[in-house]
């Protein structure tokens, strides 16, 4: 059982530490290609924060920095998360929080457009690895929750 969970975990993170070695590889100076198809993404969803939320977006946000977290994120929480540490799957949560309505805007398009059903695809594919995410971390606290019952002294009644 520890070998099919280990070999899972591998498979799970590999998604993640795949694409933080391809944008690693592509960074360059100015963020490399990510950063060119996350700028005009990034400016309409701070334009929709700022429309239903009031919040502004700091103007000084620098892509490549925003760019060089997502792959901090995938990278660490990737490697964390295949040895079965809680905190890698905090990591990947966070990223797939932030990244995902961002990146996969279907709600800008009309329903009848291609673009719509190829983002929605890709973000209900994401969903699917938040909730996937969440189920190993609330595993993790059962399993944590269980051991410390069993290590727990019962009381004696006389």
């Amino acid at each position: 059982m520890a070998f099919v969970s280990s070999v899972g975990r591998l498979l799970f993170a590999s998604v993640f530490l795949l694409s933080a070695w391809q944008e690693f590889n592509e960074f360059g100076s100015d963020g490399g290609p990510a950063a060119k198809f996350l700028r005009p993404k990034l400016d309409v969803f701070s334009s929709h924060l700022l429309t239903h939320t009031g919040v502004h977006l700091p103007k000084q946000l620098e892509i490549k920095h925003l760019v060089a977290a997502a792959i901090v994120l995938k990278g660490v929480g990737g490697l964390l998360f295949i040895f079965g540490s809680s905190f890698g799957a905090v990591l990947l949560l966070l990223h797939q929080a932030i990244a995902t309505p961002i990146l996969y805007d279907f709600y800008n398009y009309d329903a009848e457009k291609k673009e719509f059903n190829q983002l929605f695809l890709k973000f209900t594919q994401n969903l699917a690895l938040f909730g996937a995410l969440l189920f190993f971390i609330s595993m993790k606290i059962s399993m944590l929750k269980k051991q410390l019952r069993k290590r727990a002294p019962k009381a004696k009644t006389t």
